[in-house]
């Protein structure tokens, strides 16, 4: 029998790496007979940078940037193993996770330093991106990542606004006289699991603006600048970024890469199971298994295991799926070729204590759906 491995991170526990020891393992002793291929995945979130690198036999580069809150940090950015692709992780620089709990402030949040890190990268002579904007901490609209690429937001009095999605009512002009000519040579794929449009109930402020720290007073207010912003890119552009899918991404940045960047907005798990020619192994296999922390009704859009169902239903093999918590919604993945959707939690325990035993918690559930799969 032969397994593929094709997980996502489990978050804040195991990364996509880490989950693909543990699956291995539980397979191994349930069937040791079975050849297994490891393909750790990712979706545009965080890790999926480390994955292109791991799966290209790439390397990563150290840039001292700004950081979410305005504080100096070092991020990377990623070069494939091609020796001519930059993968840009948006949340190594502008990430949720380098917010210290209790400090949230998606008024403020910048995308500034991953502006920086693109800069870096085409100091460097990259002009082939790959950018995932997964796990941000902004609500800017891209704003931050445009000024440090040298565009001028101005206000009233001509100088360009602050930091954060709260200053986008401000602006007045955009002038992109000195934006980076560098950015019309190059090409620019984003890599997202979302196709929320820029505002309105289903927009960047609505959907994400909570999980980033913003009150119900605070996402309105945001929402409404975002809208303001999209006003102004359309007078500049002629681009409507308003409802452009996948507009949404990342606080809004999706939105400036369809206005100021010939960019393609793809699903993050397409753009990696490529890159990790996936087809390719499932010519022969008789099963795959994916995971990822949670399994809900979000799932169905775009997220990883989703994506490795699709693919891996074109070719008739099976998917099963392991969570660390499986929610409701989820039932519409078994029109793609799943045939189980598992959680790896079997008693009642704190979230403190999945995650510390996260990892033998995957390898002993996915030994007991596997002995269960194999049964004659």
């Amino acid at each position: 029998m032969k397994i593929i491995i094709a997980p996502d991170s489990f978050k804040g526990s195991l990364t996509a790496l880490e989950a693909t020891t543990s699956i291995k393992k539980g397979i191994k002793k349930a069937c040791p007979e079975a050849r297994t291929i490891s393909l750790p995945v990712g979706d545009g979130g965080e890790g999926t940078m480390e994955v292109l690198i791991n799966a290209t036999a790439g390397q990563k580069k150290s840039v001292p940037v700004i950081g979410p809150l305005g504080d100096k940090i070092e991020a990377e950015y990623g070069i494939l193993g091609d020796g001519k692709t930059c993968v840009i992780e948006m949340a190594t620089a502008s990430g949720l996770h380098l917010v210290p709990n209790g400090e949230l402030a998606p008024l403020k949040a910048t995308t500034y330093g991953t502006g920086q890190l693109m800069k870096q990268a085409l100091d460097d002579g990259f002009t082939s991106f790959i950018v995932t904007v997964g796990g941000s901490a902004t609500n800017d609209g891209g704003a931050g990542m445009l000024l440090a690429l040298g565009m001028q937001l101005l206000d009233s009095h001509g100088e360009d606004i602050d930091y954060g999605g709260e200053e986008l009512n401000k602006i007045v002009k955009i002038d992109s006289t000195n934006f980076d000519a560098r950015i019309q040579e190059s090409s620019f794929i984003i890599a997202t699991d979302v196709s929320n449009p820029l505002i309105g109930p289903n927009g960047a402020s609505y959907v994400f603006g909570g999980q980033k720290g913003a009150t119900d007073y605070e996402i309105k207010l945001l929402d409404n600048h975002l809208k303001h912003w999209a006003n102004k890119v359309h007078e500049k552009t002629n681009v409507r970024i308003h409802d452009i899918p996948g507009a949404g991404a990342a606080g809004g940045i999706g939105g400036a890469f369809k206005a100021f960047f010939s960019a393609e907005l793809k699903p993050g798990i397409e753009v990696v199971l490529d890159y990790i020619d996936f087809n390719k192994h499932l010519a022969d296999a008789d099963l795959v298994i994916t995971g990822e922390g949670k399994v809900d009704h979000q799932t169905v859009f775009g997220k990883t295991a989703q994506g490795v169902a699709q693919a891996a239903n074109k070719q008739n093999v099976p998917t099963i799926i392991m969570a660390g918590a499986v929610e409701n919604g989820f039932e519409k993945l078994y029109d793609n070729g799943v045939v189980s959707v598992n959680s790896i939690i079997r008693k009642p325990m704190s979230l403190n204590e999945a995650i510390k035993n996260a990892s033998t918690l995957l390898e002993k559930g996915t030994e007991q759906v596997i002995r269960t799969y194999t049964i004659n």
